[in-house]
């Protein structure tokens, strides 16, 4: 039997399914559903990008053969309640979560008078630079993240609008945490196999609620 990629452009979560059964959870009984399969994962990925859905669903493919990266940042800041900035003496910090088929390696360090912001880059950074440390750049990796504010710029291609505009937003503002943002720019380069994902926060995803609790443990050590 030929194994088949099921993309879902439109439906309730959209994204990428191994079966037909899935796909027709998330598209059966939904307006104007769009879906389509495929032999390949690439294919699939391919045309989801033609509309800017690049961020597959964590639940339905399959990763067996991947290193999975997980990052997190966060804190305990005024800076989280709107209207109000982060102080110095707030708590943040920052995690990953590196998993291979035959070991696991973490990392994590917190900060005082950080943004949450921040911190979210600041892991992806950390677990790139480490994967570059156990020399597994070339290796097919996945980057699960909880995340808009990372995956969006990296996955939509704001990134390179960004520089094209001298590290100006869309509207002409300075883009926020620049310095990091060009370290991103730097590392991603050296990881040929390296493809992202979302996945809710704090839900169900076992790698993103452990490099919650790392984080949170660093920001009860500060």
């Amino acid at each position: 039997m030929v194994k088949k990629y099921y993309a879902v452009k439109k439906g309730r979560h959209p994204g990428i399914y191994k079966t037909w059964t899935e796909c027709q959870k998330e598209v059966n009984g939904y307006p104007n559903a769009k879906f389509k399969s495929f032999l390949t994962l690439e294919g699939a990925n391919e045309w989801l990008q033609t509309t800017g859905n690049t961020v597959t669903s964590t639940k339905a493919v399959n990763y067996s053969d991947n290193i999975l990266v997980y990052t997190d940042g966060g804190s305990r800041n005024h800076g989280n309640k709107l209207g109000q900035h982060v102080k110095a003496d707030d708590k943040a910090a920052w995690a990953y979560f590196i998993q291979t088929k035959d070991q696991a390696y973490t990392g994590t360090a917190g900060e005082f008078g950080a943004t949450n912001n921040k911190m979210e880059i600041t892991a992806l950074i950390q677990a790139l630079t480490k994967l570059l440390e156990l020399g597994l750049q070339d290796q097919p990796i996945t980057a699960i993240l909880d995340s808009h504010y990372v995956l969006d710029p990296i996955m939509k291609g704001w990134l390179t609008n960004w520089q094209r505009r001298g590290w100006l937003t869309a509207g002409g503002k300075p883009v926020a945490n620049q310095k990091l943002w060009e370290e991103i720019v730097a590392l991603l380069p050296q990881f040929p196999n390296l493809h992202f994902d979302w996945t809710k926060g704090h839900a169900t995803n076992a790698g993103n609620n452990k490099v919650d609790e790392l984080l949170n443990k660093t920001m009860d050590q500060l």
